[in-house]
């Protein structure tokens, strides 16, 4: 079967890292500890877990709507309590992407 349509360059390496995304996510929740906490509001909703890896328990945020999701350590999970509100609010005006690009 031929595929037809647009296509993009680096379409395939996009497929191959969301597939390797997916994998990475399935064997996080295998190793999940306990039961998944959801918490929303009218803007967001979130799911919360503990998982165990072999670098010790991670806490995993997965945004169901969008399909996000994060694993952080403990110590990412307190960097948060050093933020003021400023940082959340340019987090939260540049959506889907970092706050600070990656240096090539």
């Amino acid at each position: 079967m031929t595929r037809t349509g647009l296509q993009w360059e680096g379409e395939a390496e996009d497929a191959a890292a969301a597939v390797a995304a997916a994998a990475e996510l399935r064997e996080l929740k295998a190793r999940q500890s306990g039961d998944a906490i959801t918490i929303g509001n009218e803007f967001s909703e979130i799911r919360v877990s503990r998982v165990e890896t072999r670098n010790g328990a991670r806490l995993l945020v997965e945004a169901p709507k969008s399909g996000q999701w994060v694993a952080l350590c403990p110590l990412e999970v307190e960097s948060l309590t050093w933020q003021n509100a400023e940082t959340f609010s340019a987090m939260i005006g540049h959506p889907f992407g970092p706050l600070l690009e990656e240096e090539t």
